[in-house]
């Protein structure tokens, strides 16, 4: 059965917001009006040479480089405001704004910094936030002879136009909107009965399965409920810098021989930082930063998360009392709230191997994940455990 579109996704400001953020993604930028100005909004990643060229070129002041508090704390500044920008000069390549940006020893341009930023900088964060890119962009304010041509593009439909307003809406309204899409009976080989259940994010960026195992008549009060983030490298390819696949695989498991429960299976690769700043973080713990020090240098926090799609994804299912599986206290405070109460908590790990160790320590020490047990165990020279 193909679900229908509820009709509060048809709303206009929901539409534009998605259509902006497929475009940021596509390296458009968008203009972001605010009550009183108009701004032309570009992403870092999306910015070329000869855009960068035009909006200095036709910015009523100086364009600004837009980065967010996790950048601005790994660059020394105390206590810092949610988003702060930088004054672009005439001079300022694309490189230099790289460097500014996203680079683990820049210094930052403290003469041309700015600490009070209005709506257009905090929507534009949300934005590539949410179209999972660098949270950097840049934005400039037309002057006289770059509006009329935006004005002229917005009218072709080469521009799309989108308010602060409605993009800090869109945030607060996109997991409720969540739709049930499809679902099937996949058997595992942990699990044989199992079903897939697909949920469908209403931007169509993210979707999220439900692995529904056993006769939900016969599962435990309260229900054994996993929620493991999406890991290409680790589930699919067995990667050993993190503990993903074996904690999927025992997840499963242990949702079966607990007579059945729900492991949802989140669209979140990296944290919730997408796989491509996963890969872009990986290369800077190479280079010797901790995990959550290498997405501070991206901008990012230490987990950029949500769960609100996981509460909802259970509220559809029918689960509101849950035993949660995990190591990770967070989780467990994002999840005690409404709809759904967390009655109780169980472990669940991986292997312990000399590629994940830092990895799972950074994890203990820094964001206060249970593994003291897993840690303790040891392991061989070649990652296997004794």
């Amino acid at each position: 059965m193909i679900a229908q579109h509820p009709e509060s996704i048809q709303d206009r400001f929901m539409q534009h917001v998605e259509r902006a953020i497929l475009d940021l993604r596509r390296g458009l930028p968008v203009v972001v009006d605010t009550p009183h100005r108009r701004y032309l909004v570009a992403s870092l990643e999306g910015t070329t040479a000869a855009l960068l060229d035009e909006l200095q070129k036709g910015a009523r002041g100086a364009p600004q480089l837009v980065v967010t508090e996790h950048r601005l704390a790994h660059l020394g500044r105390e206590r810092p405001p949610a988003v702060a920008a930088i004054e672009l000069a005439a001079s300022d390549s694309r490189d230099d704004l790289i460097r500014w940006a996203a680079e683990p020893d820049a210094r930052w341009p403290e003469a041309r910094a700015t600490y009070t930023v209005h709506d257009a900088g905090h929507a534009a964060i949300a934005l590539m936030r949410r179209a999972l890119l660098l949270p950097a962009a840049i934005l400039a304010e037309p002057d006289e002879s770059l509006a009329p041509v935006i004005q002229r593009r917005l009218e072709r439909g080469d521009l799309l136009s989108v308010t602060a307003a409605d993009v800090f809406a869109h945030r607060r309204a996109a997991p409720s909107l969540l739709r049930r899409v499809s679902e099937a009976d996949v058997p595992l080989e942990a699990a044989p009965n199992a079903r897939f259940v697909v949920f469908r994010e209403a931007d169509g960026m993210r979707e999220h399965v439900a692995i529904v195992i056993g006769d939900s008549r016969r599962w435990a009060d309260p229900v054994p409920v996993r929620l493991h983030s999406a890991c290409l490298t680790g589930d699919l390819f067995g990667s050993l810098r993190c503990d993903c696949g074996p904690q999927l695989k025992a997840s499963v498991a242990a949702i079966h021989a607990r007579g059945g429960g729900v492991l949802l299976y989140l669209a979140q690769e990296g944290r919730g930082i997408g796989l491509t700043n996963k890969l872009r973080a990986y290369q800077m713990q190479d280079d010797g930063l901790d995990t959550v020090d290498a997405d501070h240098v991206l901008g990012f926090s230490k987990d950029e998360r949500d769960y609100a799609v996981a509460r909802e994804m259970l509220a559809q299912i029918g689960v509101d009392r849950i035993d949660l599986l995990t190591n990770n206290p967070a989780k467990i405070e994002a999840m005690n709230r409404e709809p759904i109460e967390v009655v109780g908590r169980s472990g669940v790990y991986g292997r312990l191997t000399p590629h994940n160790r830092r990895y799972l320590t950074t994890k203990a020490e820094r964001a206060g994940h249970w593994l003291d047990a897993l840690l303790a165990e040891p392991f061989d020279s070649n990652g296997s455990d004794l």
